[in-house]
C-alpha cells in the first residue's frame, strides 16, 4: 500500500482515545511519575527521589523499587545522566559531586544508594530483614561477587578463547552460588515468599546482566540458570517491578558508556542475539540459534520460551505505544536525521500497524533509515514499558522493509545512524523537556 494511504495524525489520535490513561500519582509503578502518594495526602511526602531521566541508573533503581513496594510517598526530580547530556546547574548546586541517585529525607540530603537505603530503613522500618541483618551481608558480598565476576568476563577484551572461557566460567560459578542461596527457602525470593531488601539488592544488575550477556556473550541467564529464572518470574508478577524493568535493547546499549565498553565474542550465539535483540522479530525465545557453550539450541517453535519476560503481552500494548509516541510527536519529527517533513509521512505509515486490525505501511522511497533510527532508539521504561516498545519496533522495523528503494541493499547507511558505544548524546533529554 502507498504512503499516501497513511492514517493522518488526526486519525491517529482518535485511535487512542478509548484508551484508559494511567493514573501516574496513585497506579501502577511507571517511568513518567513525578509524585506517587498510595492513597495518602500530599503534605505526608517526606521523601525527594532525584534519579536519571532515562531510567538506566542501577542504583536509582534499586531505591526506587524499595520505595515503591514500601509505599512510602515520594517526589521525583529527574536528571540528566553525564553519558547523555549536561548535568542541570541545579543539580550540580545541590550534589556538587553529580552523584544519583541522590534524595532528600526530611530535608536532609543523602547520596550512596546503600546509605539512602540505610536511611530509609530507619525512618519507615526495613522492607523485611534490613540492610544490615546478618542474613542479609553475606547476599550483599554474593551481590558483589556476582557483579565482578559479570564486569570481569564483558568489560575485559578476551583476545584468546581461554581467556573468554574462563570469564564464563567464573560468572558461572558466581550464579550458580546465587542458585545455591535461591534455594534455601521454598519461594523464589532469597529470604521468602515475597522480596526483600536483599533481592532488590540484586535487581538493577541481574537485570543488566541478563540483557548484555545474551548481546554481547550470546549467554541466556534465565536458560542456564532455572533459579534465577524462577526469581525474575517472580518480580514480574508484582507491579513494582514491572514498572521499572527494562529490555534487552536497551540495557545492551545503555551500558557500554557507563560501563567504560561492553566487549563481544564473536560467537555465533553472540552474534545471532545481538541481531535479534536489534531487529526482532520478538520475542527473542523463538530462535533458533546455538546457546551457552554452543551444544544446545532455542526452540524455532511458537510456544518457545521468551527469554526477557514471563509476561503475556497486554491487550493494550498497542495502544499503549502509540499514544507514547503521539505525547511526543514534535521532538520525534525534529530530531530525526531525516527532518521532520519527510519523516512525518514515513512514520504515520508505520504506526498505522498500531491501529487495531492493520499492518505498517510502506512509508516514502528512501526513508526506511528514518524509521529504523527510531527504533534503535526506544527506551523502556522511559518510554513506554516492555511489550509496548516490542509493538513499536515492529512495526517500524516492518515499514522500513517496505521501503523499496531500500530493499536488496546492504548500504549500512540504511540502518540509519548508529547507536554510540562511547556516549548517548543521541538520547539527550533537553529537546523533549523544552517541548513539554
Amino acid at each position: 500500500m502507498a504512503a499516501s494511504t497513511a492514517p493522518s495524525w488526526q486519525e491517529l489520535e482518535q485511535a487512542v482515545g478509548a484508551l484508559q490513561p494511567l493514573d501516574r500519582i496513585e497506579g501502577p509503578t511507571n517511568a513518567q511519575a513525578q509524585l506517587r502518594l498510595f492513597g495518602l495526602p500530599e503534605a505526608s511526602v517526606r521523601v525527594t527521589l532525584y534519579r536519571d531521566h532515562h531510567a538506566w541508573c542501577p542504583y536509582c533503581q534499586k531505591v526506587w523499587l524499595w520505595l515503591e513496594e514500601k509505599r512510602i510517598p515520594y517526589r521525583i526530580r529527574k536528571v540528566t545522566m553525564f553519558c547523555y547530556g549536561e548535568k542541570e546547574s541545579w543539580f550540580k548546586q545541590l550534589v556538587p559531586s553529580g552523584m544519583l541517585p541522590a534524595l532528600q529525607l526530611d530535608g536532609r540530603l543523602i547520596t550512596e544508594s546503600d546509605v539512602i537505603l540505610e536511611s530509609l530503613e530507619a525512618a519507615f522500618g526495613p522492607l523485611g530483614a534490613g540492610l544490615n541483618d546478618p542474613e542479609v551481608l553475606p547476599l550483599r558480598m554474593l551481590e558483589r561477587r556476582v557483579f565482578r565476576a559479570w564486569c570481569q568476563w564483558l568489560c575485559r577484551p578476551n583476545p584468546n578463547s581461554q581467556e573468554e572461557e574462563s570469564g564464563r566460567l567464573r560468572f558461572q560459578r558466581s550464579a550458580v552460588a546465587m542458585e545455591e542461596a535461591l534455594a534455601v527457602t521454598a519461594g523464589p525470593f532469597l529470604l521468602g515468599p515475597e522480596p526483600e531488601t536483599a533481592d532488590l539488592i540484586f535487581v538493577p544488575y541481574l537485570e543488566r546482566m541478563a540483557a548484555s550477556l545474551a548481546y554481547y556473550k550470546g549467554y541466556l541467564l534465565r536458560q542456564e540458570h532455572p533459579a534465577i529464572d524462577r526469581w525474575f518470574a517472580g518480580l514480574e508478577l508484582r507491579p513494582t517491578y514491572l514498572g521499572t524493568q527494562s529490555d534487552f535493547h536497551t540495557h545492551a546499549h545503555d551500558l557500554p558508556p557507563q560501563m567504560g565498553g561492553c566487549h563481544a565474542n564473536g560467537s555465533r550465539a553472540q552474534l545471532a542475539l545481538a541481531s535479534r535483540i536489534d531487529r526482532g522479530p520478538w520475542p527473542i525465545g523463538s530462535g533458533p540459534w546455538p546457546i551457552g557453550s554452543g551444544t544446545g539450541s532455542i526452540g524455532s517453535d511458537p510456544g518457545a520460551p521468551d527469554l526477557e519476560t514471563s509476561q503475556a503481552p497486554p491487550a493494550n500494548s498497542a495502544l499503549l505505544a502509540l499514544a507514547r509516541v503521539l505525547a511526543h510527536r514534535g521532538p520525534i519529527l525534529e530530531r530525526n536525521p531525516l527532518g521532520a517533513e519527510l519523516f512525518d509521512p514515513a512514520l504515520r505509515a508505520a504506526l498505522s500497524g498500531l491501529l487495531p486490525g492493520c499492518e505498517p505501511l510502506a512509508p516514502p522511497p528512501g526513508t526506511a533509515p528514518g524509521l529504523r533510527y527510531l527504533r534503535n532508539r526506544i527506551n523502556v521504561p522511559r518510554d513506554m514499558p516492555l511489550h509496548a516498545a516490542r509493538r513499536l519496533r515492529q512495526v517500524l522495523g516492518a515499514s522500513a522493509d517496505l521501503d523499496g528503494a531500500c530493499q536488496g541493499s546492504a548500504d549500512p547507511a540504511l540502518e540509519g545512524p548508529p547507536i554510540p558505544f562511547q556516549h548517548r548524546r543521541d538520547q539527550n533529554p533537553l529537546p523533549f523537556l523544552a517541548a513539554k
